[in-house]
């Protein structure tokens, strides 16, 4: 029996003890090693947190102090749990910045929690042993003693002190050299400003603190670290380029943050013309988003229409659509503007009324196009009529708008088969000798992939004993493609009625695989191995166009190199400087995709931001300078078009640059 211990100390130790085997636990189940200096900046970090909850704790009453603590340790344990569930089904940790993602899980309640390995039910493990504890042991063999000065000066100069210690500490943990990993391009100091990478903040800082962080940024906003970018201007090899009027804004700028990304942009890579340079010149653009679609798309047998398109066009077979927080509408909006979206907001709404000059609409629109978008759904996730319009597109048609039926009994999506055929009409109005653009945003093959009309529509084509170990949700998805691919065969079939077929380009690509499926449930059907880290975002990106010679290209890309790709292939006005991406035709192009976390990967290795680990599939090996290089350009992408977002920075520029 022990006696005389002081309730501030035995409240924190308590707290300690709990809240950090969740975070031990979570690190295990999430694949993170758990022994490196975050753990270390993890304890010290839940040290801090518990000095302040058990003081605070001193304020009431004694009875009350159990039940904080089992409310406390149960909200961290849901969230871990939630977290890491989060992850495994959607691809990415959540923020507070984005409700609209809880909102999605929220309608595939129980596909969400089916998709939970037995192993994550470990986080649960340190809440039940507290209410063992505080049931059966803590009466029994402990007695506390309870200081009549626990309110008292004592108290909170003990509280005080060792908060100045371990604060001290933890602010050690963050800053010193020896605790940073020299490979992860963001530092940690910058990480504890901005959580924006919730993989990097979570590994580094713990998902208790993370949330702390995360919801400190919904309020407070911290100045941006900038990073380092040419200190000079240097003049653009190319004739044509005249900046002298952006030259002149820049020395008359005050906003530091603008003039930041003047300097960044201005000094942006210069991509030069090549023998693709106006090989579609005057055509017309049909591009494509397929929901969830990767590349178990690509079947001769069961998909006909896609599968003409992708033998007959430009394939690149490293494509990928990095998932990160509302994947469809950030996806959309990065394939539309060629930067990357941030990581942890639903960066299309959450910047709705952002103008962007450089927009693929834009580019038609000044090349004399009648450009448009169409999806369809509803505007219940994506406000795309205020997006669109705002980024260029001379009209937005949506599920109403094409008057197509949705809430099927049993699903909720529109059939793309349908949707096609109003594209059909609605194209039927250009005259031959118009020149049109259009964006399309489908939706059957969305989850959920349980019984429905479309899901089971198709069933049928997988009776054969082939697909015996198919999953029956597998099988469903794919039965939703087929709907997809019928649509295709409709709209392919309507232009080529239409006159219009050989004068149109067809651009498609997945937004983000079917992640209502677990990976062990897509692998029988995809002709190669998704186990490694983002190789689950693998999907099709094609060109097609009736008189190009087919090819299959190599080139690691994503959804960034759309706009800078496609303005070169039809000559259109454009400043290569304003983009992330690069056109995937150019000899200057560096082959690699880059995830929203930050990792990446080229056909030398691929880079796990997360953790910083690389892995190599060939003999070539970077040296320490050159991946810190990489890392650092990668991060300066992503940051400098995060920020030109959050700043409507381009619509900025245009108006300065035409003022």
């Amino acid at each position: 029996m022990l006696k005389n211990i002081n309730k501030y100390f035995y409240n924190t130790f308590i707290l300690t003890i709990s809240i950090f085997l969740i975070e031990f636990i979570f690190k295990i189940v999430s694949n993170q090693n758990p022994i490196d200096f975050s753990t270390i900046r993890v304890l010290l970090g839940v040290i801090c947190l518990s000095l302040v909850i058990s003081y605070i704790e001193l304020l009431v009453k004694d009875k009350y102090h159990q039940r904080i603590n089992l409310i406390i340790v149960g909200v961290i344990t849901l969230y871990s749990f939630l977290q890491i569930g989060f992850n495994n089904f959607i691809g990415v940790y959540i923020s507070f910045n984005v409700t609209s993602q809880a909102g999605a899980v929220y309608s595939y309640f129980f596909d969400f929690l089916k998709s939970f390995y037995w192993y994550y039910y470990l986080l649960l493990l340190p809440f039940i042993l507290l209410i063992v504890y505080y049931t059966l042991i803590d009466k029994k063999i402990i007695r506390i003693k309870v200081s009549e000065d626990s309110l008292k000066t004592k108290n909170i100069f003990v509280c005080i002190s060792l908060l100045l210690v371990f604060g001290f500490l933890y602010n050690v943990s963050i800053t010193l050299d020896v605790f940073q990993n020299k490979l992860q391009p963001i530092s940690n100091k910058e990480l504890f400003k901005n959580p924006t990478n919730s993989s990097i903040a979570i590994k580094q800082f713990g998902t208790t603190m993370y949330a702390l962080l995360d919801i400190k940024n919904i309020f407070i906003k911290s100045d941006v670290e900038t990073i380092e970018t040419e200190p000079s201007y240097k003049q653009p090899a190319s004739q044509n380029i005249d900046d002298s009027k952006w030259l002149e804004l820049i020395a008359n700028e005050d906003d530091t943050i603008l003039n930041y990304l003047n300097d960044y942009y201005i000094n942006n890579k210069i991509t030069e013309e090549n023998s693709y340079t106006g090989l579609f010149e005057d055509k017309n653009l049909i591009v494509i988003m397929m929901e969830s679609v990767d590349d178990i798309f690509i079947n001769e047998e069961l998909y006909p229409n896609f599968y003409k398109l992708v033998s007959e066009g430009y394939y690149f077979k490293n494509n990928y659509s990095p998932r990160n927080s509302c994947a469809t509408g950030n996806n959309e909006l990065s394939g539309m503007i060629g930067l990357y979206s941030i990581y942890n907001k639903c960066t299309a709404n959450a910047y709705s009324t952002n103008i962007y000059p450089e927009s693929i609409f834009n580019l038609f629109n000044n090349k004399g196009y009648k450009t448009t978008s169409m999806h369809d759904y509803t505007e219940k996730y994506y406000a795309r009529r205020e997006i669109h319009t705002n980024m260029g597109s001379g009209r937005y048609y949506d599920v109403d708008d094409l008057k197509l039926e949705y809430n099927v009994k049993g699903e909720e999506w529109a059939s793309d088969e349908e949707f096609m055929k109003e594209v059909v009409k609605i194209l039927s109005n250009y005259k031959k000798d118009e020149k049109f653009m259009t964006w399309l945003t489908t939706v059957t093959s969305h989850q959920p992939y349980g019984d429905s009309t479309f899901g089971n529509k198709y069933l049928n084509l997988f009776n054969d004993s082939k697909y015996d170990d198919y999953n029956i949700k597998l099988k469903r998805y794919m039965s939703k493609l087929k709907v997809l691919d019928n649509g295709l065969g409709v709209l392919l079939d309507g232009l080529k009625k239409q006159g219009k077929l050989d004068n149109t380009v067809i651009v498609l690509y997945g937004d983000h695989y079917p992640y209502g499926l677990a990976n062990n449930l897509l692998t029988p059907a995809l002709p190669y191995s998704i186990e490694e880290k983002h190789e689950n975002e693998r999907v099709p990106f094609v060109i097609w166009s009736s008189d190009i010679e087919p090819a299959t290209y190599t080139q690691y890309t994503s959804y960034v190199n759309i706009v800078p790709t496609i303005a070169n292939l039809f000559n259109l006005d454009h400043d290569t400087r304003y983009y992330a991406g690069e056109d995937l035709f150019s000899s200057e192009y560096e082959s690699m995709v880059v995830f929203a976390d930050g990792s990446w990967k080229n056909k030398y290795a691929f880079y796990d931001a997360s953790n910083s680990n690389i892995t190599y599939y060939t003999n070539k090996e970077y040296r320490l300078e050159d991946l810190i290089k990489i890392n650092q350009n990668v991060e300066n992408k992503i940051k400098y078009s995060n920020l030109a977002i959050q700043h409507d920075y381009f619509n900025y520029l245009y108006q300065k640059l035409e003022n």
